[in-house]
């Protein structure tokens, strides 16, 4: 069940930047390694929901179901783009800028988990990541397919933990110049931007 083929397969994943790493990054340049942190704990949290789906069948009902997952979808397209304008709003919450108060812990987590919460296709995703990777037994396929899940999520938390640790770490140095700042926001606007646009596109 938890072959090496896993784990490759899941890292590969997990370290290709999404829409997650690119939150996670903003938080840590504007904010810090704390906040950071809480980022990747509420992008790993905002897996939860659609990993569920995948274990109890969910997933295939919004696979089916045109209107149900256009719905979700353009709720994330509007989430994103409500991000792009945090930005690059002077006093948006991804907004990188000298001397700015820090954000609570909870709602840099509840932003990250939304992001991944009003993804559609991560709820398809398990549904075709983690069943090729069961043992066929039919009986143990939930508790399977939860522990396939947790390790995909601890995978994820670290790996953006990483990500987020090493842009805290040179928040410092890009902070000294004015133009690198809104040089950054307006990068994190249009990957943001660009996202959503790339969201917007997906069908079921």
């Amino acid at each position: 069940m938890i072959s090496l083929q896993f784990l490759i397969t899941a890292l590969v994943v997990v370290v290709a930047p999404g829409t997650g790493v690119i939150y996670t990054l903003a938080l840590g340049l504007g904010q810090g390694r704390r906040a950071a942190i809480a980022a990747a704990f509420g992008c790993t949290f905002g897996i939860v929901p659609h990993l569920l789906a995948a274990i109890l069948g969910l997933a295939a009902v919004l696979h089916t179901s045109a209107v149900l997952f256009t719905l979700v979808k353009f709720a994330g397209v509007a989430y994103l783009l409500y991000l792009a304008w945090q930005a690059l709003a002077s006093d948006g919450a991804l907004s990188i800028k000298p001397n700015r108060d820090r954000d609570a812990d909870w709602r840099i987590a509840r932003r990250g988990a939304m992001i991944n919460i009003l993804n559609p296709k991560l709820s398809i995703f398990f549904l075709a990541l983690l069943p090729p990777f069961l043992s066929g037994n039919p009986a143990s396929a939930t508790m399977e397919m939860t522990i396939l899940g947790a390790i995909f999520m601890a995978m994820t938390f670290g790996v953006f933990v990483i990500y987020g640790v090493f842009a805290a770490a040179t928040r410092d140095y890009l902070l000294q110049s004015v133009r690198a700042m809104a040089w950054l926001n307006r990068g994190f606007a249009a990957v943001f931007a660009a996202l959503a646009g790339r969201l917007a596109l997906e069908r079921a």
